[in-house]
């Protein structure tokens, strides 16, 4: 199969870097990419310690990972740089997931990591190499339309990425491409046995790529070891019911693990004050938002107000309105946190997004009104 990288040139006079993780999607990336006649690069960076990096699986830019990505250069007969990347990512990435846990949020790694070590310094060091663009194996379509360049969900609804790519900037699309948007899983898979390619077989990494064994409370509580103190468990009313064993156990929206019995209706953290080391519980019903304040918006599109959002990855996108700093909600949402990202599109079109900071109670928005 060939893919059009949209060079605006011969690709023999082109140069093409590639991100690789080590994975078979940013993997057959490189071969397609080699298959065009450019000079390609790959580059691999690296995240965590080595020493305890070669201990994980199901991570990526890590250990093994690292170790594969270098071994299909080899095969496809191209250069592989690895970049040590791993202070940043902890600063940027793993202790601000630590923070956002610390103060009762709900963070999205994935988008602060696309947003800084994988794009803004991948980029950079792009173009420090002369390359003509940057290719990732993210499931994502870069549209060319009425004279500019659109950020489009991936073809494949399960495969979809667009949602951890909100942040990526008007000046960033135009530098990259996505040769897979267009795919199915099953063919990318296809392609790298076709290729020789040792990782054709390969699992997909899971959970957070920083927490393999999905255990991140543990990590944050090492990190910060006070939303592991113990607290109160308190009804809508401010009425003590119990105790939890620490406000890093839970997200809002969460039912299991409040173990309080003697209710009419099953409980949901509603709530978290980690200054007061306090869960706030209720009915579902206390969960219904009518709208959220978001902020570090990254816009891509024109000056759209009717939108379709998604305020967390798996989630269908819901009808709603968009102010420029309030996003209202159509029907009420439930599990929507302080901490996520809010996702806007028109159809497969990615509009834009921001961080939710707040949130408004659809009974108080029905009371307002009334």
């Amino acid at each position: 199969m060939t893919i059009d990288f949209q060079l605006g040139r011969d690709a023999r006079d082109a140069r093409i870097v590639v991100a690789m993780s080590g994975g078979v999607d940013s993997s057959v990336v490189a071969a397609l990419a080699a298959k065009t006649g450019a000079e390609v690069i790959g580059v691999t960076l690296q995240l965590y310690d080595h020493g305890e990096a070669v201990k994980r699986s199901g991570s990526c830019c890590a250990g093994q990972d690292i170790y594969d990505a270098k071994t299909v250069c080899d095969r496809l007969g191209i250069a592989h740089y690895v970049l040590d990347y791993e202070s940043r990512f902890r600063t940027g990435v793993i202790d601000r997931f630590a923070d956002e846990y610390a103060q009762g949020r709900t963070p999205v790694p994935c988008s602060l990591c696309n947003q800084g070590v994988k794009f803004t310094d991948l980029i950079a060091f792009a173009r420090d190499l002369g390359a003509n663009c940057l290719a990732t194996g993210h499931y994502v379509r870069r549209v060319e339309r009425d004279g500019r360049v659109e950020l489009w969900k991936g073809r494949d609804p399960s495969r979809d990425q667009s949602y951890f790519l909100y942040g990526t900037t008007k000046d960033q699309l135009d530098y990259l491409r996505f040769p897979l948007g267009d795919l199915p899983k099953s063919e990318t898979r296809r392609m790298a046995v076709e290729a020789g390619l040792v990782v054709a077989d390969k699992p997909d990494s899971q959970d957070i790529c920083f927490v393999p064994d999905g255990d991140y409370a543990g990590l944050v509580k090492r990190l910060r070891p006070e939303t592991a103190a113990p607290g109160a468990i308190v009804g809508l009313d401010g009425e003590v019911l119990g105790e939890h064993q620490g406000v890093v156990h839970f997200t809002i929206g969460q039912r299991r693990g409040i173990e309080i019995g003697g209710q009419r209706e099953p409980l949901y953290v509603v709530r978290i004050e980690p200054e007061e080391r306090r869960l706030v519980v209720g009915p579902r019903r206390a969960l219904a938002v009518a709208a959220a304040r978001v902020e570090g918006i990254n816009w891509l599109a024109e000056d759209q107000v009717r939108v379709e959002a998604k305020v967390r990855s798996l989630a269908r996108p819901v009808g709603g309105t968009w102010d420029g700093e309030k996003l209202s909600f159509a029907t009420p949402e439930y599990g929507v946190a302080p901490g996520q990202s809010a996702v806007f599109y028109d159809g497969d079109r990615l509009l834009g997004g921001g961080t939710i900071v707040a949130t408004e109670a659809a009974a108080l928005a029905e009371a307002a009104a009334a």
